[in-house]
């Protein structure tokens, strides 16, 4: 992949695109990294941006953000870092500073607050597709270790209010005995 100006206008102006038309926060928009770097781009595969999401997740931070810093570290290094952190924070950095002059007016508008009880029942809308396709995608990969842990993490978040850290640390901790299980059981069977 050739790294000219051409190529980190096209990265930042992806993360700035994706920053300032997204609303939701970071669930929203990794489905439309993917669809922009995997499926339009073909920059990064599928599974590694499954990888990227659950990294960006598991950090502290905004996900967007996170996730934008890992694909611009991923396709560039620290310039692309950069550039990526640059154009996944100008948009709501600039949106902020005009809804903080405006507030007042925003916050007693009677559209603005039907516009924003709309706009998070689409924000819902997504978070459950994306739910459902990462969901999907574990079960095809027939990975009894990572399926059994998606459930107990459901069931823990959801019924038994277990914090939701706690949740994703564990999950990840068993990821990675998982990762090292398998790479030792291969290994002894070579």
């Amino acid at each position: 992949m050739k790294r000219n100006a051409k190529f980190y206008w096209t990265l930042f102006r992806s993360t700035f695109s994706l920053s300032a038309f997204t609303v939701g926060g970071g669930f929203v928009i990794v489905p439309l990294m993917k669809k922009r770097f995997v499926d339009e781009l073909h920059w990064i595969d599928e599974n590694e941006m499954l990888d990227i999401a659950a990294i960006a997740q598991s950090t502290p931070g905004a996900i967007a953000v996170n996730a934008s810093i890992l694909i611009g570290y991923r396709l560039a290094g620290l310039l692309g870092a950069l550039v990526t952190i640059l154009g996944a924070i100008l948009p709501p950095l600039i949106l902020l500073s005009v809804i903080s002059v405006f507030y007042q007016a925003f916050r007693d508008n009677v559209y603005f607050t039907g516009l924003m009880t709309g706009m998070r029942a689409g924000v819902a809308a997504v978070i459950v597709d994306v739910v459902m396709k990462m969901s999907i995608d574990i079960v095809r990969g027939k990975d009894p270790v990572a399926i059994v842990t998606m459930v107990l993490a459901f069931v823990a978040a959801c019924f038994f209010e277990v914090n939701v850290i706690w949740v994703i640390l564990a999950s990840g901790i068993v990821g990675l005995l998982n990762y090292f299980w398998k790479k030792n059981t291969k290994g002894e069977s070579a």
